[in-house]
């Protein structure tokens, strides 16, 4: 047993099975509705019998799978990937009040690329470039989402 609790596995089965059963016990305080006719409960109701079975079948190889030498947690913490990761959404927050969108994905993405430590300025600022184009035309033009692609100031 002991070698069984420190497996990722394990605890990632476990925690996708309690996810999915949140997910469906509360789906069931909407109208689920019928088949053809599918109420607002219907679709969280599958999707979180459709994560309870996903949950299953990775604990499931968990258990099967022979233990290697795996830890929980990294060597050493990756502080530079933690601090990027959790910048880029507040980046998000403050550049999308200040100067939009456009200026609000660049920022996010720029950032939390560089957590990578491999990643390099010229990369992250491609990668940022390409996806703020990208998601620019498909949630200001065709999604038509209110929330202005370039603005200056709050």
């Amino acid at each position: 047993m002991q070698n069984l609790l420190q497996k990722k596995d394990f605890y990632a089965g476990l925690a996708v099975i309690l996810l999915g059963g949140v997910v469906t016990m509360n789906s069931t305080t909407y109208k689920l509705g019928t088949l053809m006719h599918m109420g607002p409960g219907m679709f969280p109701f599958i999707l979180g019998i459709l994560l309870t079975f996903v949950g299953i079948l990775i604990f499931a190889t968990g258990l099967m799978t022979p233990l290697e030498d795996e830890r929980i947690l990294p060597e050493s913490m990756e502080w530079r990937g933690w601090a990027c990761i959790l910048a880029g959404p507040l980046m998000f927050i403050l550049f999308g009040k200040l100067f939009g969108m456009a200026a609000a994905t660049f920022t996010c993405v720029f950032v939390s690329a560089l957590g990578d430590r491999h990643a390099t300025w010229k990369g992250s600022a491609i990668l940022a470039a390409g996806i703020t184009v990208t998601g620019g035309f498909l949630f200001s033009y065709v999604l038509k989402v209110p929330f202005p692609l370039f603005r200056w100031g709050f």
